[in-house]
Formats: C-alpha cells, structure tokens, sequence
C-alpha cells in the first residue's frame, strides 16, 4: 500500500466542533483550526451536524456521517476544505 509522507506523518488522534471552527488534534500534540464555513457542505449544516465527527483511516481523515462528508488531514494541512 502506498502512502504520501503527510499521511504518515499528519494522523488525527481527536476531533471535535467549536465556535464555528472544526478543530483536530494530531499525533504530534499539534492542533489545527478551521472555519466549518469554508467547506460547503459544513456551513450549511447545523452544529449538532457538524459536532457529529468521527476520525476515520486510521486518523488520516474525518467523516460527518449525517452529511455524507469526508475530509483528508493532508488536504486540510493543504487548504483544501472542499471537493
């Protein structure tokens, strides 16, 4: 199986939703932030929507299952909030 580095190196280790931001922290004890509003299916969606997060792939992505929504840690580190 390949991997990019950025997978390897970026995993999610919790997740959750705060004053509008979908905040991530990862292996490494970093945290990243950012605004629910620049992805379109999360500014639409309600805060029990987006509080409904799980970290799936073995912590290189998210998933919002009552909006059918996936993001990757790269693309977000990349600042790619959308498909």
């Amino acid at each position: 199986m390949k991997y990019m580095v950025a997978e390897l190196l970026f995993k999610a280790t919790k997740v959750w939703y705060e004053n509008g931001r979908i905040c991530i922290l990862l292996s490494d004890k970093k945290e990243i932030r950012f605004p629910a509003e620049l992805n379109d299916k999360l500014k639409k969606a309600s805060p029990d929507q987006l509080k409904n997060i799980e970290i799936i792939c073995d912590g290189t992505g998210l998933h919002w299952p009552d909006l059918d929504e996936d993001l990757s840690i790269t693309g977000i580190i990349e600042g790619r909030y959308s498909a």
